[in-house]
């Protein structure tokens, strides 16, 4: 459907869409259904110019008359049996408006016509290339209806009857087979062609009708190329059935083959004329007057005889406007042309004797069209006249008429006759940059950051570095140490600071630190309170966690063990075996500033230390500092001793006497 909506809008011509448009508006407001059928659909499939419009309605189109000549028709012939109305249309179209039917034919050649449905009257015409319909309803427009498969000898090039008996019912169908196939270069499939055979043997023609003889006669002065289906006519020996007075040899045929020629130009600049009126007295050049007029007498269409008859005044009265002072200037001869009757132009142009008028022509066809490839369109779209403005296609008719005058050849000239239509420059853009908003969390650097930390009562950064220093001394030295017990603090600290680490060691032998060290360490820790020191081994705590009290047994395992400051991980308890190769490998880098463990409250506190059997602390055996270790120089922590346990106890006892 939307392949046969897309050949209406581009194969038809603009004034055969404006028909249609017209024809569709009547059925609608009439409330019948109407459909494009015959040779136009036929024409539209295959890729055929499409040279008249046929089109029916479900209903009487007699009664439609008066509505089409009210929206601009010309009636130019009617046919009662089959309810069909010859209509032109302005713009040259041809068309031939009737009714649904379905037809019987008691005797050969002559119909009876009853009203049906569209499905009907397909089934009733003669091939079925001609035996589809499209739809041109607002519901269903561009449906197309081919109940015979029509389609298929479109694409084989071939005839096919629709009935067995088409060309004994209406002989003058053998005419029309062979009428189209000069027109289309198709042939007969092959039982089409047999019955073709036949019916020219038996001489089915004699019976055709006076009203069908004249309408193939009159159809072939219609065709493009008249004198080649007027040849095969001849050959076939039809011509003597339509027109016994009509012969090949009595057309001027140099002369047709001119006025080809001269509508051909006349297309190639957008006027479409249609020659059957020109054509007809050169097809008619060698017949006598009374041949003539008994010719014309045949055709059914009687507005077509009147075209015939009135051509010659018509194209002088345009050759006189053509001449005079009014068509001077090429614009005004340029506008006067596409103004007339599209086919007194194909007149004038073909049979005119005057230079001046030949000479116009001849500047129509080839110099005033050059005009159109000097529009500035560069020059145009600086100066923002584009194809968007209102009136825009108005301008460049007017802009295309100047330079066909020769009046615009200075560029100066050119800029002053388009600076009138150049709209105004548009304001330059406004860019409004928005201040940047400062950052509600931002962090304090540098030493705003360490006086934050100094006022909320935190640990500062170089706290937190001398607690680390003090810890790989811890670890390097060769007796364990005793650390503090996990400091309790005196006030919440806020956790987005950063507070010193601190070493936790499990108490495990009786032998203390060094006095440096352990200056070091309550250095680094301000907001720790004092506590008794457990002998243990010096233990150096990757990420600072809350100290847990560990048992006594428990003491005797565990080992310090020194963890490099950039790797972060929990405290663990290592087997006393240990302690020789991990004091080894303790680095003597500055461990990071590590989150502080959260505070923890004394009843806490005393809730585990209840809860936890403490045994009293060993004594620690009084020993001199110990020596400076040379820088690279490995230090081996000796193991804790296990005599020290029975020490511990006494020493326990000896704070309980007090």
């Amino acid at each position: 459907m939307a392949d046969y909506i897309y050949l209406l809008e581009s194969r038809l011509s603009k004034d055969q869409q404006h028909a249609l448009n017209v024809l569709r508006e009547i059925a609608r407001e009439r409330g019948l259904t109407i459909f494009l059928v015959g040779g136009a659909v036929r024409d539209l499939t295959s890729g055929s110019p499409v040279r008249d419009l046929d089109v029916v309605v479900q209903g009487n189109a007699l009664k439609l008359k008066k509505d089409i000549e009210k929206a601009g028709g010309i009636i130019s012939g009617e046919s009662d049996a089959g309810q069909a109305l010859f209509v032109r249309f302005p713009g040259s179209v041809r068309l031939e408006f009737g009714s649904t039917l379905t037809t019987t034919y008691p005797k050969p050649g002559k119909p009876v016509s009853k009203p049906a449905g569209i499905l009907d009257d397909l089934r009733r015409r003669d091939f079925t290339a001609n035996a589809m319909a499209l739809s041109l309803n607002a519901g269903s427009f561009g449906l197309l209806m081919d109940p015979l498969n029509g389609v298929a000898d479109i694409e084989n090039r071939e005839l096919r009857l629709v009935s067995n008996y088409g060309f004994i019912e209406d002989p003058i169908r053998m005419v029309r087979a062979a009428r189209l196939m000069a027109r289309l270069g198709w042939g007969m499939d092959e039982k089409t062609q047999s019955r073709y055979e036949t019916g020219k043997q038996e001489g089915y023609i004699s019976a055709a009708s006076a009203f069908s003889r004249g309408y193939e006669a009159e159809e072939v002065v219609h065709e493009e190329d008249p004198i080649r289906v007027l040849k095969r006519l001849e050959s076939e020996g039809w011509l003597k059935e339509i027109a016994p007075f009509w012969t090949a040899a009595k057309a001027n045929e140099a002369e047709l083959e001119r006025l080809r020629e001269s509508q051909t130009q006349l297309q190639m600049q957008g006027i479409h004329p249609s020659p059957a009126a020109a054509n007809f007295p050169l097809l008619t050049a060698k017949m006598s007057a009374k041949e003539i007029a008994d010719f014309k007498a045949t055709f059914p269409r009687v507005g077509f005889v009147r075209e015939i008859e009135n051509l010659e005044t018509e194209a002088k009265d345009l050759a006189a406007q053509l001449t005079a002072k009014t068509a001077a200037l090429p614009s005004q001869a340029w506008k006067l042309l596409y103004s007339a009757k599209p086919e007194a132009v194909l007149q004038i142009a073909f049979s005119s004797k005057s230079s001046a008028i030949q000479a116009k022509f001849k500047s129509f066809f080839t110099e005033w069209p050059q005009a159109k490839q000097k529009v500035p369109y560069a020059l145009m779209q600086e100066m923002r006249i584009v194809p968007e403005l209102a009136g825009y296609d108005a301008f460049v008719e007017s802009l295309v008429f100047e330079l066909m005058d020769g009046k615009l050849t200075d560029p100066d000239h050119l800029k002053a006759f388009l600076e009138p239509f150049s709209p105004p420059a548009p304001p330059p853009p406004v860019h409004l940059r928005r201040p940047r908003a400062p950052k509600k969390d931002a962090k304090p650097k540098g030493r705003a950051k360490k006086q934050a930390a100094d006022e909320s009562g935190e640990p500062s950064d170089q706290a937190a570095t001398n607690s680390d220093e003090a810890a790989a001394e811890i670890a390097s030295s060769s007796a364990p140490v005793a650390a503090p017990a996990p400091p309790v603090a005196k006030k919440a600290i806020p956790a987005k600071a950063a507070p010193a680490k601190v070493a936790v060691v499990q108490p495990v032998a009786a032998k203390t630190a060094p006095a440096k060290a352990v200056k070091s360490i309550a250095a680094s820790a301000p907001a720790a309170k004092a506590t008794p020191l457990k002998a243990a081994p010096a233990k150096v705590a990757k990420k600072a966690v809350p100290a847990k009290v560990v048992p006594a047994k428990a003491a005797k395992k565990t080992v310090a063990k020194a963890v490099p400051a950039k790797k972060s991980a929990p405290s663990k308890v290592a087997p006393a075996k240990s302690s020789k190769a991990s004091a080894q490998k303790a680095p003597a880098k500055k461990q990071a500033a590590k989150p502080a463990p959260k505070p923890v409250a004394k009843a806490a506190l005393k809730k585990v230390a209840a809860k936890v059997p403490v045994k009293a602390p060993l004594k620690a055996a009084a020993k001199p500092a110990p020596k400076p270790v040379a820088k690279g120089a490995k230090v081996v922590a000796k193991p804790a001793a296990k005599k020290t346990v029975p020490a511990a106890k006494k020493t326990a006892a000896a704070k309980k006497r007090r």
